[in-house]
């Protein structure tokens, strides 16, 4: 049996689990990312080496406190950073609702935090993965290249894998990224920000404005990239996220029941809370009504045999 390293955090009030990390999650069949039996359980890259962690929740009767299991190189560095993964430098009592969607979302789902994973390049490779496509599209292509790249995880899970290093994306040939569906566009992307890896790491020990600059010096990283990637990395309550395609509507609809909303429009209904504006429209999104389609799905497209 590997030998592991042990630590666990007890949240100092209600906490979700599963809410709070799901957005670490790309997609239902991410290859770094398991749930089972009630645990989760994540392969991630640290500066000291490939980890995995595997996490659960005590019952309330027993104190509540998250029990995390870590194996690997990377072992120390993630339990080191636990709590902050798990949310414990979020504040939700600075978010202060403004509308009534947002009030009782706020008001349902009390233990959501935003969590921090310290690590940029993880969060920013997949992001840009999922720039003008669907998200199909995007998990499948994060899923081939991570299986196929990649490496299994430390410790005793069969089906985790953490992503490549860097070097090794870097050395990914054309033809791969073309055979996993990814354009010349986000291939080339991903291959300039891990060619400034160092430089891209460093953005999670940034204010965000300063993060925000610094990742959208790399060409083909705009403001929706940034913000999706801080959002994860830094735990950032502020990072909202322009240039969705779906975003603004759903926001909108949600606040007014009006369609045809623009970024420029929702920016101005999240003004109220600036500071906050991510946590705002995540829990816009978890209470308000959804839009209902009026037109097909995004197509899905397929490079591949191109």
């Amino acid at each position: 049996m590997p030998v592991s390293l042990t630590r666990s955090w007890t949240p100092p009030g209600p906490y979700d689990l599963h809410g709070s990390l799901r957005v670490l999650r790309r997609g239902p069949y991410d290859p770094t990312y398991r749930t089972e039996d009630g645990a989760v359980w994540r392969g991630t890259r640290t500066p000291d080496g490939p980890a995995t962690l595997r996490l659960s929740r005590r019952r309330e009767a027993d104190g509540g406190a998250v029990c995390a299991e870590a194996w690997g190189p990377g072992a120390g560095w993630l339990l080191d950073g636990l709590p902050a993964l798990l949310g414990a430098e979020d504040d939700p009592a600075a978010f202060v609702p403004h509308h009534d969607v947002a009030r009782e979302a706020h008001r349902r789902h009390p233990g959501l935090r935003l969590v921090r994973t310290g690590r940029v390049l993880e969060s920013l490779i997949p992001s840009v993965l999922e720039q003008k496509v669907t998200a199909e599209e995007a998990y499948r292509a994060w899923r081939l290249l991570v299986r196929r790249f990649g490496e299994r995880a430390p410790g005793p899970h069969p089906h985790l894998w953490v992503m490549p290093h860097p070097r090794d994306w870097l050395r990914i040939p054309s033809w791969e990224w073309h055979r996993a569906g990814v354009d010349q566009k986000r291939s080339a992307a991903v291959l300039r920000a891990l060619q400034r890896a160092g430089r891209m790491e460093e953005a999670a020990h940034l204010g965000l404005d300063a993060a925000l600059a610094r990742l959208q010096a790399i060409p083909g990283i705009g403001p929706w990239t940034a913000a999706e990637v801080l959002q994860r990395s830094n735990g950032e309550p502020d990072a909202v996220t322009v240039g969705d395609l779906h975003l603004p509507g759903q926001i909108g609809y949600a606040l007014t029941g009006a369609r045809g909303t623009d970024d420029d429009g929702m920016l101005e209904l999240l003004a109220p809370y600036e500071g906050q504006r991510h946590r705002a429209s995540r829990l816009i999104l978890l209470g308000g009504p959804r839009m209902p389609r009026r037109a097909p799905r995004f197509p899905v497209g397929n490079i591949a045999p191109l």
